[in-house]
């Protein structure tokens, strides 16, 4: 575009490809086979695309477009257009043309880049696509970085899979997995792992207030819940529960697997007793069970938030430890130390 200082990226929504201004355009022409799209444009008359129109009306007087072939049979276009009275000259679409190879090799490279990095951010998490692109790909390798910790699973999951069509229970784990990751996004959290009905996610104490961020998390992500549940009513589906561990503490940040297969996850003692917590709501009565060593973190002003529910045996801990319940509802205070 003139004026412009470098080339700029859009993204489009997934279903682009049925709508009609993708379906009546040159792109997908080109895209399914066309080996060249080239058309005087004028304003005073109608083109074969309405984007032809369009660029008319906007003094453009030529347009061209050939595919850009990538590796695989993969196909995609470029296209060039001129305001120039008379349209493009030979000259002009002589170097235009001797440019669409250059061009499709570089828009492959980076296409590859922007794909692979999407792609890994999507499963497994902004800061983990960035090591693994790094080249932590090494089994073992990884670093110990200081945490709080969240653990989230589904109540009754097992009996509403058993009752429920697949597709409903898709479509139930979806909306339950967006009512829980939204809020952890938005506070600065970063989610692992789903893992069935469950789902594990940290937030880095390198980042400022990352406690108080994971309590507004819990209260945005209780929010989304009860109205999904309203929803959930009105379609004569189950009320969905959950039940949260939160802890803090160092965990190990890294590649954990097989020689062929692995994994880049938390692991470590403190996402057990997180864990652990979770797993303790059931017979506890509460949706959500914090550890002292989190509820310490916090600034004495959010201590009315949390009720000691006294000592208790966790297994696989040697010691008994407090635990606190954590009241849903008082917007969360800063943390002391971040």
């Amino acid at each position: 575009m003139p004026g412009s200082s470098g080339a700029s990226i859009n993204r489009f929504d997934h279903g682009i490809d049925t709508a009609p201004q993708y379906v009546m355009s040159p792109t997908r022409a080109v895209i399914e086979g066309v080996e060249e799209i080239h058309e005087k444009l004028d304003a005073g008359r109608s083109h074969r695309f309405e984007i032809f129109d369009a660029l008319a009306e906007n003094g453009f007087t030529e347009y061209v477009s050939w595919p850009l072939k990538h590796t695989l049979g993969r196909r995609h276009m470029i296209s060039f257009a001129t305001k120039y009275h008379g349209g493009f000259g030979d000259r002009h679409l002589r170097f235009l043309k001797r440019l669409v190879p250059i061009v499709a090799v570089l828009s492959e490279v980076r296409i590859k880049n922007i794909l692979a990095r999407t792609l890994l951010q999507t499963y497994v998490g902004t800061r983990a696509a960035e090591e693994i692109l790094a080249g932590s790909i090494t089994r073992g390798s990884g670093d110990t970085i200081r945490a709080a910790i969240l653990i989230c699973d589904m109540r009754d999951f097992t009996a509403l899979s058993n009752l429920w069509p697949r597709d409903d229970v898709i479509d139930i784990l979806n909306g339950y997995f967006d009512a829980l990751c939204i809020p952890v996004e938005e506070n600065g959290g970063e989610i692992l792992k789903f893992m069935g009905d469950g789902l594990l996610a940290i937030f880095p104490l390198e980042n400022a207030g990352a406690c108080s961020n994971l309590l507004l998390a819990v209260e945005g992500a209780e929010r989304r819940i009860r109205s999904l549940n309203v929803a959930q009513e009105g379609s004569g589906r189950p009320e969905l529960r959950y039940g949260m561990g939160i802890h803090i503490g160092d965990v190990m940040y890294g590649n954990i697997g097989s020689e062929s297969r692995l994994d880049f996850t938390v692991i470590g003692p403190a996402v057990n007793l997180a864990a652990r917590l979770e797993d303790m709501t059931k017979s506890e009565g509460v949706p959500v069970l914090v550890s002292s060593d989190f509820v310490r973190r916090v600034s004495d002003r959010s201590h009315r938030k949390f009720r000691s529910l006294g000592m208790r045996k966790v297994r696989g801990v040697e010691d008994e430890i407090e635990v606190f319940d954590y009241t849903i509802g008082v917007r969360p205070a800063r943390d002391r130390r971040g």
